[in-house]
């Protein structure tokens, strides 16, 4: 895909579909911003578009999540992160862990360090995602009367998970960070969704026939956040 560089928000992706009917602005995995567009969109009509939505790309990057690094943090169900000193930076995968070197004066908050391990992060929780979802998806529908056509791993920052009217489901990566418990809440969700799309009275019906604890269960997963 083509990219523009930008003096204050730098590498700018753009992609060009004939879906697209106006500029969409989002937030890469990496941080940078991807910017979708009507694929007959010159790029000098790109930069005046986004040199006049500034305020709005500002709050777009100012409200992504800020990746937190600590020593010994939970990376998805079975991977830890190890912060430890070395002569030089660098992130690598040993097992079931995540290790992080740091130099004499590197910075847990510096942008490159938290983008190299964010890439990593995305790594093991699609891995995870793909070896643990689909088989609980599947069980939760045979169990309960469910039908989908698809399924297919996202990382989508501001949902845990989508069902479209031809009862295709996606399902955010993110939610390998989530208790079990509010993993099966979130899948029992979109499975829902393949009977009622919207979020009525009857859907919440059908929510709750599967999940009787799905009140405490919602409330509980505002306190996490789909971003990585």
């Amino acid at each position: 895909m083509p990219t523009l560089e930008d003096k204050e928000f730098g590498t700018i992706t753009v992609r060009k579909t004939s879906s697209s009917r106006s500029m969409k602005a989002t937030v890469a995995p990496n941080g940078t911003l991807r910017i979708s567009v009507p694929s007959y969109t010159p790029m000098f009509m790109i930069r005046r578009m986004i040199a006049g939505s500034r305020d709005e790309l500002r709050t777009l990057l100012d409200s992504r999540p800020k990746l937190v690094l600590s020593d010994g943090m939970q990376i998805g169900k079975s991977h830890t992160l190890l912060i430890r000193s070395a002569p030089t930076r660098s992130v690598k995968r040993s097992g079931n862990q995540l290790l992080l070197s740091l130099a004499p004066g590197d910075s847990l908050e510096d942008p490159e360090t938290i983008d190299k391990v964010r890439t990593h992060i995305l790594a093991i929780l699609r891995r995870e995602a793909k070896h643990h979802l689909p088989h609980r998806i599947r069980y939760l529908a045979d169990t309960y009367g469910f039908e989908y056509t698809s399924l297919r791993f996202t990382h989508a920052s501001s949902r845990w998970g989508s069902c479209n009217s031809k009862k295709a489901i996606s399902l955010n990566i993110a939610l390998m960070n989530l208790p079990y418990e509010l993993i099966d809440y979130v899948l029992i969700h979109e499975l829902s969704h393949t009977k009622h799309l919207d979020h009525s009275e009857r859907f919440w019906k059908e929510v709750g026939r599967v999940d009787i604890e799905y009140l405490v269960h919602r409330k509980q997963l505002k306190r996490y956040n789909p971003g990585i």
